[in-house]
């Protein structure tokens, strides 16, 4: 099946005719800057989707054209249909204003999704999986104000609307009282504080990132669950000798008090960490995971990266235990796509504890 997978990836690549260069701007230094359109079309596996197929798009451009400092703004949009009837459509992307005095981040997807589902808590069983299925519609909006060097104060936005949420009667969701296994909506406002030094947009291979960000649902817009989102993300990328960079983070993911909903739950597993289990293979309040990624070029075009991560889930911190950590590695392929932008496509296989493995076909980087 690896095998299969990896002749898929090649194939999309090969399709990769369809990319479009719509114009390229001559700024004043006589530097050239382009606004690069890559359409192609995907056929990806991964754990929770099986084989899907759909389009994607990636756009980079300069907001600016006579900006030399600010790194490239960039939309991406994906739709895709899996054979577990699954289906995504999604946009993000970031944009840089002039000198990135203002940084504005979207996330804005729909997903009609079946899933799987083993439970709360840190200690559920493979055999305890359930099936469920949902309809959502996400929106994330997060505006940054520049205050000096690399450091920036910002505002988010997040709105989620979970409907038609089906699932076993009397099985985990009725059992442990899951906190909007009917459907919901719910909205948030919140602060950010984050310093960026990376020197890439989609790949860095230098420079840190952290961000913290607390945002708060409540009644005040009309959110049916009150709780509070505290996150922190810390990064570091090291030039290691030539090409080859070194990825690290840590990440916490936590809820306060007992009202946050399914959706909205800490989840371990998926595409960007804990590589190899589920999305969401162990949910709970609160998840903390560290991550680290060894990437080097092979040919031209092509690379390869190594990487580790170690993570759980949690009520709250003081559940966290040494004993209990779930452990993942793997590794995997990258073809450049946009040399100059570093953006790739990734095909990586990561194993887990126990029975957890999967494989991931992706555009950009896991972190």
């Amino acid at each position: 099946m690896t095998k299969l997978c990896f002749f898929f990836a090649c194939s999309a690549i090969f399709f990769l005719s369809l990319v479009i260069h719509p114009g390229t701007v001559k700024a004043q230094n006589d530097s050239v800057k382009k606004s690069n359109l890559l359409i192609f079309p995907v056929l990806a596996k991964s754990i929770e989707t099986g084989w899907s197929g759909g389009v994607a798009g990636a756009l980079t451009f300069r907001l600016s054209r006579k900006d030399t400092v600010s790194r490239t703004s960039n939309l991406q949009a994906l739709g895709l249909y899996s054979l577990n009837k699954q289906l995504v459509v999604a946009l993000n992307g970031a944009q840089y204003a002039h000198g990135e005095r203002y940084i504005l981040n979207e996330q804005i997807s729909f997903s009609s999704f079946p899933d799987q589902f083993w439970g709360l808590g840190k200690y559920t069983p493979d055999s305890a999986k359930e099936p469920y299925s949902f309809k959502q519609f996400y929106t994330y909006l997060h505006l940054m104000r520049k205050l000096g060097r690399r450091i920036f104060v910002g505002a988010l936005f997040e709105y989620q609307l979970v409907d038609q949420v089906k699932y076993v009667a009397g099985g985990a969701f009725d059992k442990q009282q899951v906190v909007g296994r009917d459907g919901y909506h719910i909205a948030g406002l919140g602060l950010s504080f984050t310093y960026d030094s990376r020197n890439h947009a989609f790949s860095p291979d230098k420079g840190g990132f952290a961000q913290v960000y607390f945002n708060h649902f409540g009644s005040y817009l009309g959110s049916e669950h009150r709780y509070t989102n505290i996150v922190l993300d810390f990064r570091r990328y090291i030039s290691v000798g030539g090409d080859n960079v070194l990825a690290l983070q840590a990440y916490s993911f936590n809820n306060t008090g007992n009202d946050a909903p399914l959706r909205s739950l800490a989840s371990l597993g998926g595409a960007n960490s804990m590589r190899g289990y589920y999305a969401g293979r162990f949910r709970d309040n609160s998840l903390a995971v560290l991550q680290a990624e060894f990437r080097f070029p092979v040919y031209k075009r092509f690379g390869a990266v190594a990487f580790g991560s170690a993570g759980d889930v949690g009520h709250d911190y003081k559940d966290y235990a040494l004993k209990d950590l779930k452990y993942s590695f793997g590794a995997g392929l990258r073809f450049a796509l946009n040399k100059s932008e570093k953006l790739n496509l990734r095909l990586d296989y990561g194993i887990g504890q126990g029975n957890n493995s999967g494989l991931y076909f992706q555009l950009g980087e896991a972190f």
